[in-house]
This record gives structure tokens, C-alpha cells and sequence, in this order.
């Protein structure tokens, strides 16, 4: 068992140190909503856990309040202004379930999350195909773009689970400027 906690903290740590803003965005929604999750399934646990679900709720507020300080507020203006008010109506959320008890507060949080990782995710995609349209050699990039979509790798060279740091630093052209 230890040997597996180790694998999974190694992938995990080669994720993290290897990601892009964007991906360590989507990893950062991600962690929330697994969080939101767990927290909703500690409190309707038949033996309710709220220690856990305390924990949980709290490492959800550290991903909120992680999101909030990476905001560019220089770079995205109005649309950084609206996230910083939904995340902080996000926060709230989070200590009101807490307090609460209740399991109605997380599913709200645990939907915007989703919502957001998904739009991230959507927005990612579409710059990453356009990109793609315009560098149709970049086999890596239709490597990852394949994986990305489920899809085989066209050639058996080794594939990764994201395009080259320069493709998608050129693929991105100006977007996601609210991450810092």
C-alpha cells in the first residue's frame, strides 16, 4: 500500500512540476471539486464524518483563496473583478456549510467549480486546435491534442499528456491573462 501512495505522490508531483499555468489552473479546479465531493460524502456518510468533511471544506477554501491571489487584475480588467466576486461568494459558501453542517452550499460551490474547469478547459482546447490548424507538422502537439480527446497518438514516439511548453505558450497568444 505504501508503494502505491508513493507512486501516486510522484505522478502527482511530476503533474504539478511539469503543468502550465493553465493546466495548474484545471488541477487547482480540480482539487476543489474532488474536495467539494468529498466533504458532501463525509456529511451524508449514513455516520456523518464532519471532521473529515471540516478538513475537506477547509482545503476547498484554500483552493478558492488560491484562485483569488492568482487573479491579474491588470490584464483582466472587468472580467478578473466578476471572478473575484464569485470566488469570494464561493468562500462564503464554504463557511456556511462548515457551520451549517449542510451539504447544499457544497454542491452549489462543487457546480461552479466545474462550470469554470470546463470553460477553462473548452477555452484551452480552442486555442490549442487553432494552433494546431496553423503548425500541422507539430506532431507532439497532435500527440497530446489526441490524448487530450481520447483519440490514439498518431505515432508511437513517446506522447504526452500536454503539448510542448512552446506551443502552447504560442497557442495561447494573449489568453488567460487572469491567471498571474
Amino acid at each position: 500500500m505504501a508503494a502505491t501512495n508513493n507512486a501516486q505522490y510522484t505522478y502527482q508531483a511530476t503533474r504539478i512540476a511539469t503543468a502550465t499555468k493553465e493546466q495548474l489552473l484545471l488541477i487547482t479546479y480540480d482539487i476543489g471539486i474532488k474536495a467539494c465531493r468529498t466533504a458532501e460524502n463525509a456529511m451524508n456518510a449514513k455516520t456523518p464524518d464532519y471532521d473529515t468533511a471540516n478538513k475537506e471544506i477547509i482545503r476547498t477554501q484554500e483552493v478558492i483563496r488560491e484562485l483569488m491571489v492568482t487573479l491579474n487584475k491588470e490584464r483582466g480588467g472587468d472580467m478578473a473583478d466578476k471572478l473575484m466576486q464569485l470566488y469570494e461568494y464561493m468562500y462564503q459558501l464554504l463557511v456556511e456549510a462548515n457551520m451549517k453542517k449542510e451539504t447544499e452550499n457544497l454542491k452549489t460551490v462543487r457546480g461552479m467549480l466545474e462550470e469554470l474547469k470546463q470553460t477553462w478547459e473548452s477555452a484551452l482546447m480552442q486555442l490549442l486546435r487553432k494552433y494546431q490548424e496553423e503548425h500541422p507538422d507539430d506532431k507532439d502537439l497532435q500527440n497530446a491534442m489526441n490524448e487530450l480527446e481520447g483519440n490514439k497518438p498518431e505515432t508511437p514516439a513517446v506522447s504526452y499528456a500536454k503539448p510542448s511548453a512552446a506551443a502552447v505558450k504560442n497557442a495561447k497568444a494573449g489568453s488567460f491573462t487572469l491567471a498571474g
